[in-house]
């Protein structure tokens, strides 16, 4: 069911959401992402071994099978991407009205939570629309929820990541290419991660 299917069926609007519940919304958001990032790379693993099958194999009948298999490991793949692709804007989402109505409760007032049913249909249309990137839909939301540049400037600008999630995703962006090893990679991310450990750790008296 769609997120906003879901609200709705609370009988409650995006606006009139609590911190908690968005909280409790996003835990659940949350845990279908984990559940879809195992399946998609349960299902390349067994398109890797398809694939090496296939090249040992020398019957064409065999073969034939095979690469049966891979298509619909592959058919399998795409719609599992798509999943996950809506459920990341849907959690974008709620982890954004989430910031707001905290902001809002301290006192700096964030954003806006007063949404029409228009925003609404438009932020559902976005999410729907496979032609909307997460990267585009990131955009089209914090403009709709009036989130300017300053407003948690970290969160925002990396799509929700601190800066030691962005170092990481600079070390495996880096790995693609070559430029560090992996056991240079695996070191740098640790360091990065104990950098931000350490910055949040009270001083010692």
């Amino acid at each position: 069911m769609a997120l906003i299917d879901r609200i709705f069926g609370a009988k409650k609007t995006l606006s009139e959401l609590s911190r908690q519940e968005l909280r409790k919304e996003e835990i659940l958001l949350e845990r279908q992402r984990d559940r879809l990032f195992k399946k998609i790379q349960t299902i390349a693993d067994d398109k890797q071994k398809i694939f090496n099958q296939g090249a040992k194999q020398k019957s064409p009948e065999l073969r034939k099978a095979l690469a049966q298999q891979f298509e619909l490991k592959s058919q399998e793949q795409v719609m599992s991407a798509r999943e996950l692709t809506l459920r990341s804007k849907e959690l974008l989402t709620v982890s954004r009205l989430r910031m707001i109505r905290e902001n809002n409760e301290s006192g700096r007032m964030t954003g806006r939570l007063n949404l029409t049913d228009k925003d609404v249909a438009r932020i559902s249309g976005w999410i729907e629309d496979d032609s909307v990137s997460q990267d585009g839909y990131q955009d089209r939301l914090d403009a709709l929820l009036e989130l300017g540049r300053d407003s948690d400037k970290e969160a925002l600008s990396h799509g929700g990541l601190t800066q030691a999630g962005q170092e990481l995703m600079n070390i495996w962006n880096d790995l693609d290419k070559g430029a560090v090893k992996p056991e240079e990679a695996l070191d740098a991310a640790n360091e990065a991660v104990q950098r931000k450990t350490r910055a949040s750790e009270p001083p010692s008296e």
